[in-house]
């Protein structure tokens, strides 16, 4: 019988829909903890140009990561988040992307950047919010963005990116464009409302996004056992009416895998899918953090050694004869030398001016805006010492 809140079939039974119960939503995977591929599976999707230049591209981001990390506990930059042990996600994920698909991150997914030609240069300009910064040094380190990349610039509230992608997304479908966006968020953006808003417009819509969780247990200090009973975040695709998978999120073969089909199906179909990347956060949260104080350093190490997505990787490309210790030598040399070369750089560029504090939101500024422009410029002749030199210079 139709009802206005939907079709159904009556019965004479009483029946509650039950909560999860022991048996869980199976993981898909490639390759085991060793890098072998799974007994009986054939991958032939990922060739050796494209296994290595993923590998590279994980490696760069382990060696970026390294030193603006260390580069903000020297105080040259006020904050920094590292991407150890999700390594795969933001690369093979990518990788399995059109330049065209649309990426709205989070704030763990600069190999996605990465991987579509954001240099090493760039995200240092941006850490260090230099004038070369393409977003005019407004945003805190980590913060990327580049509309020439189709990625759209990270912001600190978590779940927001959700509801505006999927908007964004149904832009791309009354254009009818051949591309999709994709929505990256982690396991604590499912405890936030835009998290079910984004969702619920997306399969309403029935608009291209594929939404990727990074579930690794942790947000921020707050273990997933504290944020929700339900089996992990692939079962709340399902409640919207969202094809929904499960993968192994430190398997770069299976994430490429998964994200590619995800992508063909969002586009060929018009409907939204959500993957859900199990993996683990084997750094702190940020520079703010100390993961120490909730989780035991045991555990930490177990996942940094024996589970390392990147180690699991270059195990695979050495058994096909793509990789060995001299590739491996040379290319975290290589990386070594243009992210300290990059560092360099970007500390000594100047500061954007402060009229720039003011531009791009208006086509003219507002009233307010004016006001506060010129109670700023008189506040630093005010108190010049309490400023940087360079910003009291470009008064």
């Amino acid at each position: 019988m139709d009802f206005p809140g939907g079709k159904v079939m009556f019965t004479s039974q009483m029946s509650f829909i039950a909560e999860p119960g022991k048996t869980r939503v199976p993981c898909y995977r490639v390759l085991n903890d060793s890098g072998e591929l799974i007994s009986g599976k054939d991958h032939d999707l990922v060739n050796q140009d494209l296994a290595t230049r993923m590998y590279n591209s994980m490696i760069t981001l382990q060696v970026m990561d390294t030193f603006l990390y260390e580069a903000q506990r020297q105080g040259r930059i006020s904050f920094y988040m590292t991407s150890f042990g999700e390594e795969a996600i933001n690369v093979a994920s990518a990788a399995a992307l059109s330049s065209e698909d649309i990426i709205f991150a989070q704030y763990r997914e600069p190999g996605a950047l990465l991987w579509r030609g954001f240099t090493l240069q760039d995200f240092t300009n941006q850490c260090f919010g230099n004038k070369a910064d393409c977003g005019k040094g407004r945003q805190m380190p980590n913060h990327y963005g580049s509309s020439k990349h189709n990625y759209f610039t990270i912001s600190s509230p978590i779940a927001t990116q959700l509801p505006q992608a999927a908007g964004a997304a149904y832009s791309l479908k009354m254009d009818k464009k051949d591309a999709c966006v994709v929505a990256y968020m982690g396991d604590g953006c499912t405890s936030e409302g835009d998290f079910h808003a984004g969702l619920n417009f997306a399969a309403v819509m029935e608009v291209p996004i594929v939404f990727i969780c990074r579930n690794n247990g942790y947000a921020i200090s707050t273990p997933i056992s504290d944020q929700f009973r339900s089996d992990g975040v692939v079962v709340k695709g399902q409640a919207y009416g969202i094809r929904s998978i499960r993968v192994d999120g430190n398997d770069a073969l299976a994430v490429y895998e998964v994200v590619q089909t995800a992508r063909e199906m969002a586009i060929s179909e018009q409907r939204p899918i959500l993957v859900e990347a199990l993996t683990y956060r084997v750094g702190h949260h940020s520079t703010s953090d100390d993961s120490t104080k909730y989780r035991s350093t045991d555990e930490i190490e177990h996942w940094k050694i024996e589970k390392s997505p990147v180690t699991k990787f270059r195990r695979w490309i050495e058994r096909n004869g793509w990789w060995n210790e001299d590739d491996e030598s040379e290319i975290r040399k290589k990386v070594k030398k243009e992210i300290l070369q990059a560092i360099q750089v970007a500390e000594k560029l100047e500061k954007p001016p402060v009229s720039e504090m003011f531009t791009d939101v208006y086509d003219e500024p507002t009233k307010d805006l004016v006001e506060q422009e010129i109670l700023l410029r008189e506040s630093i002749k005010k108190h010049p010492k309490d400023y940087p030199s360079d910003v009291a210079e470009c008064i």
